[in-house]
């Protein structure tokens, strides 16, 4: 749950809007329609995360992925085996994910990102 928190606070600090990577369902019938890049949080009424899968390309590739941040990671390796691009509206969320956490590439940041690594290691 507390990396759940993290994700979309990382999402938020961006200025980003968590609806572009997390959709949040309840445990009812999903239309995957608009999507082409998310991670699918299914709720039960009350309840903590009862599946959370990936969907890409309007398709559920990865049911069961366990939590949210277990599939960001399997998200990012989706991205880099299919050779995606990222989603625009996701930018900076996807930097760090990139360059912070997975340590590609991270001598060339943009400044926002570069703002919050200065915050994080000070």
């Amino acid at each position: 749950m507390r990396r759940d928190a993290v994700i979309r606070g990382l999402v938020i600090y961006f200025g980003e809007k968590v609806e572009e990577l997390l959709e949040d369902a309840l445990d009812t019938p999903f239309d995957a329609t608009p999507h082409t890049l998310k991670i699918l949080v299914i709720h039960g009424v009350g309840e903590g995360p009862l599946a959370v899968s990936i969907l890409i390309d309007r398709k559920e590739i990865l049911p069961g992925c366990g939590s949210t941040g277990k599939a960001c990671t399997l998200l990012m390796g989706l991205i880099y085996a299919l050779n995606l691009a990222y989603p625009p509206p996701l930018r900076y969320t996807f930097e760090v994910f990139q360059k912070l956490f997975l340590e590609l590439d991270g001598t060339k940041l943009s400044p926002k990102v570069q703002a919050l690594k200065s915050k994080l290691l000070s």
